[in-house]
């Protein structure tokens, strides 16, 4: 069982930072793709990042600029950097995994930009 740790979220004023860690743990086979997605009450989820193995890392327009997604030290692990945030990042932030056993989902953290 493949399971996806977050942290991070919290509430910040417009212009701050913010960092998501995510950590899997359990049985992983290849990972294919790891990344950020995020949900805003009211509307569907939607990418915000992901990597892509051996491929590239895709950003939504909306953070391109602002947030970078990289590999931590820690072996299947990634790190979201969120810049200049802004009144409409806020939203539940989930990671997301797909290995070659599955697709897997963290449990979400809330990230909150105040004006």
């Amino acid at each position: 069982q493949v399971q996806l740790v977050e942290s991070g979220g919290g509430l910040v004023q417009t212009g701050g930072s913010l960092r998501l860690s995510c950590a899997a743990s359990g049985i992983i086979f290849r990972i294919n793709a790891m990344g950020w997605y995020r949900q805003a009450p009211g509307k569907q989820r939607e990418l915000v990042a992901v990597y892509t193995r051996g491929v590239r890392t895709d950003y939504a327009d909306s953070v391109k600029g602002r947030f970078t997604l990289s590999e931590s030290n820690v072996k299947n692990a990634m790190y979201l950097q969120m810049n200049s945030l802004k009144p409409e990042d806020t939203a539940v932030y989930y990671c997301n995994l797909v290995s070659d056993s599955g697709e897997y989902w963290g449990q979400g953290t809330q990230v909150t930009v105040s004006s």
